[in-house]
């Protein structure tokens, strides 16, 4: 049997590969690869296919090896024609030694064996057979198989291609929704995420399934203005299969930097090269977006009659015409540049995008709108209309995409495509500033218990367009400011509203939410809610009840618009505790010197609760004091009780025991050694030196969840560990160490205290390169040096941890003098 050569490293793929990173052109790589692998494939089917099938085979090259589109590591997708099914074994065998021996020499495979029947046949379970077969083509074997079927298939296309639109049009629904609808990740997948190669396709197919003629193959590219965008991604695409010499799609922080350094790039800074390919991405993206929506609307019969019915809302000025709206008489943009403001407020009334036409003729007096609006105009009105109706969010974002954001905002300029990279914020600045506004839009209407009490904290803000308007610039200081950038934000942000005449209560009101959008977030990051101070801290930078609220509400949307699953139900329901907190210190209705345990309590459970500090009553209710007295009793027989239980999507593990040394740190390494991620944690001591530590924290693998049984082992692991029969070193060195950042991502770890935020306690704050462990060794650390550890906030920002420590020293505040050994002996615990 001959072994046909590995199609990746011959001369001719090695000089392919060279001039490529001299130029960046893709199209000779993929050209060339297809030329090989497809020799390749034709001396197989010869050797074991054609002797064993003569004259009844015809094998196919299809999807992008039938459009002749390698690339370096792309899979190789054929389908072998036959005229009946394979019935006898030694067919069947040849087929499995043909497809055996591609494999054995390098090649990755996509593979089915079908009649012409079944190729004009539509299969619910595998619609991209189906699709594939859009670019075909003939490779060897039986020419007048293939033309057979050649005949039969525009006639299937015709007939079902309402069907096959429709499936395609559901897969590509769940495949964006795995990327949250967006183009805009930092670290973007440039096959698969919206504005990527399987969007372009996406448009072609579809194009190709309304229009007859283009059944046939060889048609020419439908999209020729997409050609420079297309032309950007095969670069990329072929860059990542030769980087990691695999089919390696994913356009990390690392391989932009290495992209940004080639010769053919077009920008050196890796910021201004993502700028590049969002906006390529973008114009995919909004060429894919507009035939999904017209195939969607086409094949369904009730969205045809909600179209009806939304056409009704036609007025003089515009037309609603296949879920979109045009223009009814676009030469009035000519002399009225308010028509464009008037569209966007249609579109912010009644939830209807401008249409393809619309946008075009919008882009085509652009320069004009921008002239116009550099200048002061009063265009204050028109714009707090937008930003006051339920679909705001959907106006702002369509204002985005036509450029009219740029063109009025110049501030806005900056953050259009602007890549930061905090290794925590999933999308561009653009990007997370329009997801924030759409996270309070979609506040309206939402069922979940914990977003319904936000969603009333809206219906009582009285100026929404305020809460909008302020999220719309509170990261525009991002692009210029090499510090904080709340201060360069609220700057801007006054400039653009004075500019458009916005009366001096909003601009006023506006700064306000821009220079603090942040404290909210720092405190539910630093602070212990439950500490007396915090309340104090809190009402003293709000003020007014009012504020509390609309800052609140900030709060929400720019932790929401982070990532998909930033705001996590254990974080909302500490930012509305803190809202409470607040508000009841404005409002005079939090006095903790009146706070006592309840006199109807029996002498044990008084017994328990002498010595704990006044804040454990203030931050745990009548049902959990008694649910830890009882786990006390448990623990009086033991020597320790653990209880563990689900908590808004966290958990909760509480356990009581007699104080002994480092007791805090070992409980945070039992869990950290099951690969649990510790959010919060707290301790609390009373004068029998009995303890009582809570750790609040999230199983990211789901061990839990799907494994029962893990339950037991890690309430039995911590027992252990608690009473020192376990040495949790052990359970830490049986953890696999994740893979280091890149040297630009690396944390360098800072450690800081400070003796002013809590009335009894000295806060300790350290930001590190995250590790297993890194809790475990920072607790050890600082009770080595003699302090009680009585809360610990935990916060993670991919590699980045930021732990709070609140730390007394024999029951005070830890000296100056004491403050350099102990960071030196942290610094080096991060960095080991």
């Amino acid at each position: 049997m001959t072994i046909v050569a590995t199609p990746h490293s011959s001369p001719e793929a090695d000089e392919l590969r060279a001039a490529f990173f001299r130029d960046g052109d893709a199209f000779p790589v993929l050209a060339g690869r297809s030329a090989t692998v497809e020799a390749a494939v034709v001396r197989s089917f010869d050797e074991f296919i054609a002797p064993a099938l003569p004259g009844d085979a015809a094998l196919l090259a299809v999807g992008g090896f039938g459009r002749s589109e390698l690339f370096p590591h792309s899979d190789v997708d054929l389908l072998l024609l036959v005229p009946a099914e394979l019935s006898e074994a030694g067919q069947r065998d040849a087929v499995s030694r043909f497809l055996q021996n591609l494999w054995d020499s390098g090649l990755r495979l996509g593979h089915s064996v079908r009649t012409s029947a079944e190729c004009c046949e539509v299969h619910d379970g595998n619609v991209e057979l189906s699709i594939s077969l859009l670019d075909r083509r003939l490779l060897a074997g039986d020419p007048a198989l293939f033309e057979r079927m050649e005949e039969r298939l525009p006639r299937f296309f015709s007939a079902h291609r309402d069907e096959l639109s429709r499936q395609l049009c559901r897969l590509t629904r769940v495949r964006q929704a795995r990327y949250s609808d967006t183009i805009y990740h930092l670290e973007p997948n440039v096959k698969e995420a919206p504005g990527g190669l399987r969007d372009y396709q996406l448009a072609r197919w579809l194009s190709q399934l309304r229009n007859a003629q283009s059944y046939r193959r060889s048609e020419p590219d439908p999209f020729p203005e997409l050609a420079n965008a297309r032309t950007f991604l095969y670069s990329v695409r072929c860059f990542l299969h030769y980087r990691t010499g695999r089919d390696s799609n994913l356009l990390g922080f690392d391989a932009q930097e290495e992209l940004a350094d080639q010769p053919f790039s077009p920008a050196s800074d890796p910021a201004a090269w993502m700028r590049v390919y969002f906006r390529h991405a973008r114009s995919i993206h909004r060429t894919a977006a507009r035939w999904l929506e017209e195939c969607e609307a086409a094949g369904s019969s009730l969205f045809s009659q909600f179209r009806d019915w939304r056409s009704r809302l036609s007025n003089a000025e515009f037309t609603v015409s296949r879920e979109s709206v045009l223009f009814k008489s676009p030469q009035l943009l000519e002399r009225d540049t308010e028509l464009v403001l008037r569209l966007f407020e249609f579109t912010a009334r009644h939830g209807i995008r401008p249409a393809l036409d619309s946008e075009q003729r919008i882009a085509e007096h652009l320069s004009a709108l921008e002239q116009h609006w550099s200048a002061p105009r009063p265009l204050w009105p028109r714009l707090e209309a937008i930003l006051s109706l339920p679909n705001a969010a959907i106006a702002l974002r369509s204002m985005h995409e036509c450029g009219v954001l740029n063109a009025m905002f110049p501030e806005w300029k900056d953050i259009d495509c602007l890549v930061l990279r905090d290794f925590h914020h999933r999308y561009t600045v653009d990007e997370h500033t329009l997801v924030s506004i759409q996270e309070i839009d979609g506040l309206r209407g939402n069922q979940d218990p914990l977003r319904l009490r936000f969603a009333e904290l809206l219906d009582e803000i009285e100026r929404p367009e305020i809460l909008r308007f302020a999220l719309l610039f509170h990261d525009t200081g991002k692009a210029t400011a090499r510090g904080p950038h709340t201060e360069v934000s609220a700057a801007l942000a006054e400039q653009a509203l004075a500019r458009i005449a916005a009366p001096p209560d909003v601009r006023d009101s506006v700064r306000f939410l821009i220079e603090r959008h942040l404290d909210f977030s720092s405190v539910l990051n630093s602070r212990d809610l439950g500490e007396e101070g915090t309340a104090r801290f809190l009402a003293g930078r709000v003020e007014t009840v009012e504020r509390l609220k609309y800052l609140t509400l900030v709060t929400y949307a720019d932790i929401s618009a982070v990532h998909p699953s930033a705001m996590s139900p254990w974080r909302l329901d500490q930012l509305w505790r803190l809202y409470l907190i607040a508000y009841n210190e404005l409002t005079l209705e939090l006095d903790s010197d009146r706070i006592e345990a309840p006199a109807s309590d029996s002498p044990e459970k008084a017994e328990f609760l002498d010595g704990f500090p006044r804040r454990y009553l203030l931050t745990h209710s009548a049902p959990e004091i008694e649910a830890h007295y009882q786990i006390r009793q448990l623990s009086i027989e033991r020597g320790v009780a653990v209880d563990v239980k689900r908590l808004n999507g966290v958990y909760s593990l509480t356990l009581v025991t007699r104080d002994r040394p480092f007791l805090f740190a070992s409980v945070a390494g039992a869990l950290a050694g099951f690969g649990m991620n510790i959010l919060k944690a707290e301790a609390f001591g009373n004068r029998h030196r009995e303890v009582l530590d809570v750790f609040i924290f999230e199983d990211p693998n789901r061990t839990l969840d799907l494994n029962p049984a893990e339950m037991d082992r890690l309430h039995f692991t911590v027992e252990r560990v608690v009473l020192g029969r376990m040495d949790v070193k052990e359970l830490l060195e049986r953890r696999p160490r994740p893979a280091p950042p890149s040297r630009r991502s690396r944390v360098e770890p800072r450690v800081s205290f400070d003796s002013v935020g809590s009335s009894r306690a000295t806060l300790i704050e350290i930001v590190a390169q995250d590790r297993p462990g890194l809790l475990y060794d920072l607790a050890r650390t600082i009770s080595s040096a003699g302090g009680n550890i009585e809360v610990v906030l935990v916060d993670t920002e991919a590699h980045k941890a930021i732990d709070v420590f609140y730390v007394t020293f024999g029951g005070g505040k830890l000296t100056s003098g004491a403050e350099i050994p102990l960071r030196e002996a942290l610094l080096s615990v991060c960095r080991t």
